[in-house]
C-alpha cells in the first residue's frame, strides 16, 4: 500500500517536486490548514504541517506526523495511539536567537525608556548603559535556540553557560554545560539569564520569586521559551524594587497578555507578542521544509527519524 502524504507546509516553487521525487510511489496531497478536509485527514498515512489539534482525531490511518513547529504541547493527547510524532525543532532557532539578542541589547542600552521619551518628545540622557562584553550569560535550556543565542553572545565577548537535564557532551556556543540541578548555584554568577525552556510540568514556575532573588543585582532576564516558566508577578516586584537592570519577554502567561497586566508599565522591560519565531524569516520556512524532506527520505529508507517527540 502506497503512502498518502497530506502536506500542509507553506511550500514554494520546486518544493512539491522535491517531495514527489523522494516518494515517487506515494499519493501527495497539498492543502492549507484552513482548507484541509475530513476525507483528506482520514486517508493520510503521513501528515506534514500544522493541522488543527481537534481535527487529528479524524486521522484514523495516520502512521507518522511531523509538526511544522518546534513546540509540540498542543498535540499532547490528540494523536491516535502508536503514531510516530516528530517536530521541526531547530528550524526557527536562528530567528528566536536573533530576537533574544535584539531584546538583550535593547534593554542594555535602555531603548524601551528612550522610546518612551521619543513618544513624549522628551530629550533626556538616561545615564549608564550595560555591555555583555566580559559578562556571563546563563542559558536555561541548552537546546537549539539556546545554543544559537549563546553563539551570538560569545561573538560579543560573553562567557556562556548552558543548563540541560542531561549532558551528553559539549554543545557548540557554550563555554560550559551543566545540569539543571546547578541552577541555584549559577544564578548569582550570571549577568544575563535567558529562559528557552518548553512548557512542561517540570518547567512551570521554574523561575519563581526565590530564584529571581538569587539573580545578581543589575542582571538582565530574557524569556523566549514559554511564558509558564516565569513567575511574572515576582518579576514585576523585582523590577519595581530595582533588583534587575531590565528584562525582555517574548512569551507570557497567558497570551495575549491582558491589558491590566502590570508588565505593560514596568520601566526598561521590553514586551513582544510571541513573534521571535514562527515563519517570519524565509530561512525558517525553508529549513522546516528541508527537515520534512530529510525525514521523509529517512522514513522510506527505514532509518531513524530526527526530532522524535517522546
Amino acid at each position: 500500500m502506497s503512502e498518502y502524504i497530506l502536506n500542509l507546509l507553506p511550500l514554494h516553487e520546486g518544493e512539491r517536486e522535491k517531495f514527489e521525487a523522494i516518494a515517487p510511489d506515494a499519493v501527495h496531497v497539498y492543502a492549507r490548514r484552513s482548507t484541509v478536509t475530513a476525507e483528506q485527514l482520514a486517508a493520510a498515512t503521513i501528515i506534514f504541517g500544522w493541522p488543527r489539534e481537534e481535527s487529528m482525531k479524524e486521522a484514523v490511518s495516520l502512521k507518522w506526523f511531523q509538526s511544522m513547529w518546534a513546540g509540540t504541547e498542543e498535540y499532547n493527547g490528540c494523536l491516535p495511539q502508536g503514531v510516530i510524532f516528530t517536530s521541526s525543532s531547530g528550524s526557527n532557532s536562528r530567528s528566536v536567537a536573533e530576537h533574544m539578542l535584539t531584546g538583550l541589547m535593547a534593554v542594555c542600552r535602555r531603548l524601551p525608556t528612550y522610546l518612551d521619551s521619543q513618544r513624549a518628545h522628551v530629550w533626556k540622557d538616561e545615564g549608564p548603559m550595560k555591555t555583555i562584553l566580559g559578562g556571563t550569560v546563563l542559558v536555561i535550556g541548552a537546546g537549539h535556540v539556546g545554543a544559537d543565542f549563546a553563539r551570538l553572545c560569545q561573538g560579543l565577548g560573553a562567557r556562556t553557560i548552558g543548563l540541560k537535564r542531561r549532558i551528553a557532551g559539549p554543545i557548540g556556543g557554550f563555554d560550559e554545560v551543566r545540569t539543571m540541578d546547578e541552577l541555584d548555584r549559577l544564578l548569582p554568577q550570571a549577568d544575563v539569564v535567558a529562559l528557552t525552556l518548553p512548557h512542561s510540568p517540570q518547567t512551570v514556575g521554574l523561575m519563581n520569586e526565590s530564584r529571581i532573588a538569587l539573580m545578581k543585582d543589575g542582571a538582565v532576564l530574557i524569556s523566549a521559551g514559554r511564558g509558564s516558566v516565569l513567575d511574572q508577578d515576582a518579576l514585576v516586584r523585582a523590577m519595581q524594587a530595582g533588583k534587575l537592570w531590565g528584562a525582555a519577554l517574548d512569551v507570557t502567561d497567558p497570551e495575549p497578555l491582558p491589558p491590566d497586566s502590570p508588565l505593560w508599565d514596568v520601566p526598561n522591560l521590553l514586551l513582544t507578542p510571541h513573534v521571535a519565531g514562527g515563519m517570519r524569516l524565509e530561512i525558517t520556512r525553508r529549513k522546516c521544509v528541508e527537515m520534512a524532506q530529510e525525514n521523509l527520505r529517512r522514513y522510506l529508507a527505514g532509518e531513524q527519524l530526527e526530532n522524535l517527540v517522546k
